[in-house]
């Protein structure tokens, strides 16, 4: 029985120094569980050729014909799986698709990022670099970031039918001025009883044709 006891003993120590030894190993880096950041956008057992850019890399040749078809080999990155149309799975594919650099895709394959301190409502119309990203699953050629001089389109949530509004009927009164938080011309028109009727007729066409918009040089909604 005192054998047992002490057999049962070592077995027990043995395998606290096991489990010990272990959870050093995998702290100290020799078994790796982090997952890679672009497996967040990659689909288990999708097709390959819709998988996103991140998840794939492909030998492309910048010497193709622009808006022509064009085929390129590919091969997925580690721990991403996919398959063909036969439900086959694979680590390298033909990808489809049209020969053109990522700036020169249309605008609705592409984010960008947004401005709101131009002028929207300015003459000329005031423009803003923007940093503009591909949309995952589009494929294109060169960087998927790129930067672009776009419009400035933006608005503070000025309605133009209530500015308009405000101008037929409290015009006189600066009304139409001050909700579009132009405060001088608002007390101008004040204490001149709208221009003596001439200030109001005006700015109810002016703002009629959205001429004169918010202060903040925001687009009416």
């Amino acid at each position: 029985m005192a054998g047992a006891g002490v057999l049962l003993w070592d077995l027990r120590r043995l395998c606290r120094v096991l489990l010990f030894l272990s959870q050093f190993y995998i702290l100290s880096g020799g078994e790796s569980t982090d997952i890679p950041p672009y497996m967040m956008k990659c689909p288990s057992n999708g097709f390959c050729s819709r998988l996103p850019a991140d998840c794939i890399e492909c030998k492309t040749n910048f010497s193709c014909v622009y808006g022509k078809p064009v085929t390129f080999d590919c091969t997925v990155k580690p721990s991403v799986t996919c398959v063909d149309q036969d439900f086959k799975s694979r680590k390298s594919f033909v990808l489809n698709m049209t020969c053109r650099f990522c700036w020169q895709l249309p605008e609705t394959d592409y984010e960008c990022s947004s401005s709101t301190s131009c002028m929207a409502v300015s003459c000329p119309r005031q423009r803003y670099t923007a940093n503009c990203t591909v949309r995952d699953h589009v494929h294109c050629l060169g960087n998927r970031t790129f930067p672009k001089m776009l419009y400035c389109n933006w608005t503070g949530g000025y309605k133009w039918s209530t500015a308009l509004a405000l101008s037929i009927t409290l015009g006189g009164f600066g009304a139409d001025r001050f909700y579009l938080g132009q405060w001088r011309e608002g007390l101008g028109k004040l204490f001149s009883f709208g221009g003596l009727g001439i200030w109001t007729l005006l700015d109810v066409l002016l703002i009629g044709v959205g001429y004169v918009g918010p202060a903040d040089g925001s687009l009416y909604i």
